[in-house]
């Protein structure tokens, strides 16, 4: 079982069972969890940066996480991550900038792909390995 911050009986109960029903135990139903979605992010990407954890400071809850990155250029960042996708809020951790208008990126790849170039130069080499394999393994 996941440890989160997010308290489940704090968020609005909206997922149309019965209070008696035996599935008020049950979280999140028919929600998505915006803060499993954010540990899902971080651990895809987690070997092309220099950190990357999900805020234990700024407030979870099921229509809003963030992130905060460390590039392997040591930039630091704060992203949002909704069902928008994914932005950067901050050019710290754990912060919010209402005045930062930066676009949403559909996925953390082109989100760290336009922030940093040694992500991308990471990455590229790990998907490169991959393939290798996976055509070595084709070969035998």
């Amino acid at each position: 079982r996941m440890e989160t911050d997010c308290n489940p009986m704090e968020l609005p109960n909206n997922t149309g069972f019965e209070e008696d029903s035996d599935y008020r135990d049950f979280e999140g139903t028919d929600v998505k969890d915006m803060r499993l979605e954010a540990e899902a992010v971080v651990n895809d990407v987690l070997f092309a940066v220099s950190n990357m954890f999900v805020s234990k400071t700024l407030p979870c809850a099921e229509d809003v996480a963030y992130i905060n990155v460390e590039t392997r250029e040591r930039n630091r960042y704060c992203l949002e991550l909704t069902e928008a996708g994914l932005r950067v809020v901050a050019y710290d951790f754990d912060q919010t900038d209402d005045r930062l208008q930066t676009p949403y990126h559909e996925t953390v790849y082109s989100l760290l792909d336009s922030l940093s170039p040694a992500y991308r130069e990471v990455f590229g080499n790990a998907l490169l390995q991959r393939l290798e394999a996976l055509k070595r393994e084709s070969q035998s």
